[in-house]
C-alpha cells in the first residue's frame, strides 16, 4: 500500500497543534485554579497560609494543594471546593494510600535538595542506612537520641542533622543553633550544645532558618523528627535498637 506523504505530514501537523493547544489550556486552567485558591486561602488565614504547589492527581477533576504548613488539601477542578484527607486507589491487592506515597516522595525530593555541607553528618565506617533528623539543641529527646550516637554508628546508621529550633528565630535555642552551624567544628559544637555547654556567639550566613522552613513544609512541628530513606517522617524519639529494626538492619 502506498502512503501519500503530504496528507500524512498535514495530519501529523494537526495532531501536534492539538497537543500544543491542549497543553496550553491545561496550563492556563492550572494557573487559574491556583490563583482562585490562593485568594481564598490567604483571605481565610489572614495571609498566614500560602500555597506551595498545585498538582494534578490520578483523578482528572481533582488537584492536590500543598500548603506551607505541610498540610495537603484537595480541590475540585473549579476551585469551589476544598477537602482534607487521604486519597486511596483500589486494586487487586486492596487499597493503596496515594497521599502517603506522595508525601514520602515530596519529603525525599526536598531533603535531597539540601546540600550535604549544610548538614551535620555523623557517618559510621560501614553505612547500612541513613536517616535525616530535624533537631533542636535544647530538646530533651533530641539530646537522648544524640547520646546514643555511638550505638547508632555501631549499627551502621548514618545520622544527618538539620536545624529545627522550635519557634524559629524567636526560639530560645535559635542563637545556640546559629553558634553550632557557624562553628569551625560543627560536630563537636553540636555535641557540646546538647550537653548544655555554652558556645561562643556565632555570626555567619547559616542555613538554620532555611532548615526550619523546610521542616514546616514537611509538616514537622516538634523534635526530633526523623526522615527515613523511603521518605517516611517519624515524629519523636526512637531508641537505637528500634531504629535498627525499622530500618531492617540486623
Amino acid at each position: 500500500m502506498r502512503i501519500t506523504i503530504k496528507p500524512l505530514l498535514a495530519m501529523l501537523g494537526l495532531v501536534s497543534m492539538i497537543v500544543i493547544v491542549s497543553v496550553s489550556q491545561a496550563q492556563n486552567r492550572d494557573q487559574s485554579l491556583r490563583g482562585k485558591l490562593e485568594q481564598a486561602i490567604e483571605i481565610a488565614s489572614q495571609n498566614q497560609l500560602q500555597i506551595i504547589s498545585v498538582k494534578a492527581t490520578p483523578l482528572s477533576t481533582i488537584y492536590e494543594v500543598e500548603l506551607n504548613t505541610g498540610e495537603i488539601l484537595y480541590s475540585d477542578i473549579s476551585g469551589d471546593y476544598l477537602f482534607a484527607g487521604d486519597m486511596y486507589r483500589t486494586g487487586d491487592t486492596g487499597l493503596t494510600n496515594i497521599s502517603t506515597s506522595a508525601r514520602q516522595e515530596r519529603s525525599l525530593v526536598k531533603i535531597a535538595a539540601i546540600p550535604v555541607e549544610e548538614m551535620i553528618v555523623f557517618t559510621p565506617d560501614e553505612v547500612k542506612a541513613s536517616i535525616t533528623v530535624f533537631t533542636d539543641v535544647d530538646c530533651t529527646y533530641c539530646r537522648k537520641l544524640h547520646s546514643e550516637l555511638d550505638q547508632l554508628m555501631a549499627k551502621g546508621i548514618e545520622v544527618r542533622y538539620l536545624a529545627y529550633p522550635r519557634g524559629g528565630a524567636q526560639a530560645d535555642s535559635y542563637d545556640k543553633m546559629i553558634s553550632v552551624w557557624c562553628s569551625d567544628d560543627r560536630k563537636k559544637s553540636l555535641t557540646q550544645a546538647k550537653n548544655g555547654q555554652n558556645l561562643p556567639a556565632g555570626d555567619c550566613d547559616s542555613p538554620v532558618l532555611a532548615h526550619h522552613a523546610l521542616g514546616n513544609e514537611l509538616g514537622i512541628s516538634g523534635t526530633p523528627a526523623l526522615i527515613f530513606p523511603d521518605g517516611t517522617v517519624i515524629p519523636g524519639y526512637m531508641d537505637a535498637d528500634r531504629l535498627a529494626a525499622m530500618l531492617k538492619i540486623n
